[in-house]
């Protein structure tokens, strides 16, 4: 089923009912080959619009658009959406209760909706599919697509049934949407959906508004502490390793005047839904959670993402951090690095029973290493893991390019360290682990050293020019540089390689990051500029008060109302009537109508109050009549 439209038409329907002028990057091409019935395959980056490309065709196309997704708690935020826009959508999962879903089945008989979310358990109970046949379905959309792939992070078997669905529509036009995927994950979702030649979209991986930094962890608390501290009404999330750990910083963070709640899978169903629903409705700040939060969280101004422990991979610290910003305004991502993170993985991933688990996990522990002590572009170490190049050499927008770390001529610690290795090998016939190597350079007298005679070996005590940390650190840098070996399947024991033999034997120069034991403290005026709306701050939270007495009448989270985006566009602007505020990204008809009055009588009250602040704008105000 295709259907023939214009880019006029297209952009007429993107501002009557989103109020937007224009797209984001590859919406457009993707919405015109949905439209026209094609199969299509698009990976956008988290706030990159996924949601546009098929809310936009259902509203222009007759029949019923079925979205699969696995985010129950985000089917809700998205209905709401929608019909704030003026568009009938529905959800069908397992949060309803028998008399809601019996009248939602009524009005999909009736054919009353354009959009049904549905999760992929429910689309394959017996007698679903048929239900689905007199539906007059025009299209699917498969959300979050990654999760078919049992190569991707977040494999859900479910998803493996979807391909049945070819078997009943074979005519219709699939959508697959991911936000994040490598190149092994595209191609399984290719295959197991059984995409007829889908055109294929691909968009950059780059969050140009989000800031990306790491620390070295040491009062972690503290740490964590400060920066909420510095950023009072922002909205942030902070990822832990434990339920125990979201639990205690929840409570501190409470104690210190903070409003933190927690989240992990080990709270009740009732309780996790309670702690989101006040974290997107605004009344709490911060939500310290495992990574079992944030994957149905439509909240589009979470400013900050914090990750206390260090993630097991890169593509789910991408993940994590994209929840932050997506409404395209400055946020800032905060890694707190520590070796005893490393450590703690290594022992976990040493415990996995299967030898291919054990490479997958260590090689993705690897690269998630290399990222947080790497001293180039973070950026540019984010984008080279999805297979995508960074062109600039500085991205402005990372610790790394707006303080860059110096290196140092490293050859002498090098030759310290990896002697060291051999010394303690050729005497003792067995390896050992980063943190023995050290203590034997520093002249350490603890009970292993002793015990094996090390304190008699040539490296013994010939490390006193740098600190423990320092030690540390040259240590993983040269296992980054393919230096040195570590095995995680006998106890992180380090071993040279051919290339650091031949480094020892050479005397080969190497470079080696100067290291830094102690960060520097937030320089908040350097963080997440790309992106920012400068506006009246004071008009700003005026704002920001209407929107929350409109969504605690309506009981709907705050961004349902207006994004952030929306309202600094306002205290930017001024707005004084009707066909200015339409004006305003993110101002449809519908929400014109149901909203301008409240906030352009607000507008107009702060100038009446605030004189001075507006007076350009009044300047080139024509009241009507």
């Amino acid at each position: 089923m295709s259907y023939a439209s214009n880019d006029d038409e297209i952009l007429q329907t993107l501002k009557r009912h989103f109020g937007h002028d224009s797209f984001r990057p590859l919406q457009k091409e993707i919405i015109s080959d949905f439209l026209g019935g094609k199969d299509v395959f698009a990976l956008l980056p988290t706030g990159g619009g996924k949601s546009l490309c098929y809310q936009l065709p259902a509203v222009m196309l007759d029949g019923l658009t079925v979205v699969i997704s696995p985010l129950i708690a985000l089917m809700k935020d998205q209905v709401d959406g929608l019909e704030a826009n003026g568009i009938p959508a529905t959800f069908l999962n397992s949060s309803l209760n028998k008399t809601e879903a019996k009248k939602r089945y009524a009005k999909l008989f009736a054919g009353e909706y354009r959009i049904l979310y549905v999760a992929p358990e429910r689309l394959m109970l017996s007698g679903f599919l048929e239900d689905l046949r007199q539906w007059n379905v025009s299209r699917f959309a498969v959300d979050e697509a990654h999760c078919i792939s049992e190569w991707g992070h977040d494999f859900r078997p479910e998803y493996r049934q979807l391909s049945n669905l070819r078997n009943l529509f074979p005519d219709l036009p699939f959508l697959a949407l991911t936000a994040t995927a490598t190149d092994r994950v595209r191609t399984d979702i290719l295959t197991q959906l059984r995409l007829k030649n889908p055109k294929t979209y691909v968009a950059s991986f780059n969050r140009p508004n989000l800031t990306y930094r790491v620390e070295t962890k040491q009062a972690v608390f503290q740490q964590i502490l400060r920066f909420a501290q510095s950023r009072p009404f922002d909205s942030g999330i902070v990822y832990c390793h434990s339920r125990k750990a979201t639990e205690s910083l929840a409570d501190r963070l409470q104690q210190s005047g903070i409003e933190a709640l927690p989240y992990h899978a080990g709270m009740t169903p009732l309780k996790r839904m309670e702690n989101q629903e006040s974290f997107i409705r605004d009344e709490t700040k911060v939500i310290c959670a495992t990574i079992a939060f944030g994957m149905g969280i439509d909240k589009p101004d979470v400013r900050y993402v914090i990750h206390q422990d260090l993630p097991k991979n890169v593509e789910g610290y991408y993940q994590e951090t994209g929840r932050a910003g997506r409404d395209g305004l400055p946020a800032a991502c905060v890694l707190f690095f520590s070796p005893g993170d490393v450590a703690k993985q290594l022992q976990f991933i040493s415990e996995k029973r299967s030898w291919k688990e054990r490479d997958v996990a260590s090689e993705q522990l690897r690269q998630m290493v290399h990222y947080s002590e790497s001293s180039e572009c973070r950026r540019k170490t984010l984008l080279a893991y999805f297979s995508e190049s960074w062109p600039h050499e500085n991205c402005g927008n990372c610790d790394n390019c707006q303080n860059p770390k110096k290196t140092i001529d490293g050859t002498v610690p090098a030759q310290k360290f990896m002697s060291c290795i051999f010394r303690v090998q050729q005497a003792s016939g067995f390896g050992v682990g980063i943190n023995h190597i050290v203590d034997v350079l520093l002249g350490s007298k603890s009970e292993k050293v002793l015990k094996w005679g090390h304190n008699r070996l040539s490296t013994y005590n010939i490390g006193q020019e740098y600190k423990r940390a320092d030690w540390q650190a040259f240590g993983r840098e040269l296992i980054r540089e393919g230096y040195i070996d570590q095995n995680p399947e006998s106890h992180s024991v380090l071993e040279l390689t051919s290339k650091g033999r031949i480094a020892l034997r050479e005397r080969t120069s190497i470079s080696l990051t100067q290291p830094t034991s102690v960060e520097k403290p937030e320089r908040r005026s350097r963080l997440g500029q790309t992106g920012a709306i400068e506006c009246d701050e004071s008009l700003f939270a005026t704002l920001r008060a209407v929107r929350k007495e409109l969504a605690n009448e309506q009981g709907v989270p705050p961004y349902i109302i207006f994004s952030d985006v929306s309202l600094r566009e306002m205290a930017r602007d001024f707005p004084t009537h009707e066909e200015q505020l339409s004006e305003i990204s993110g101002v449809g008809l519908k929400k014109l109508e149901r909203y301008g009055e409240s906030f352009l009588n607000a507008i107009k009250e702060f100038l009446e109050a605030n004189p001075d602040a507006g007076i350009e704008a009044l300047e080139n105000t024509s009241f009507p009549a």
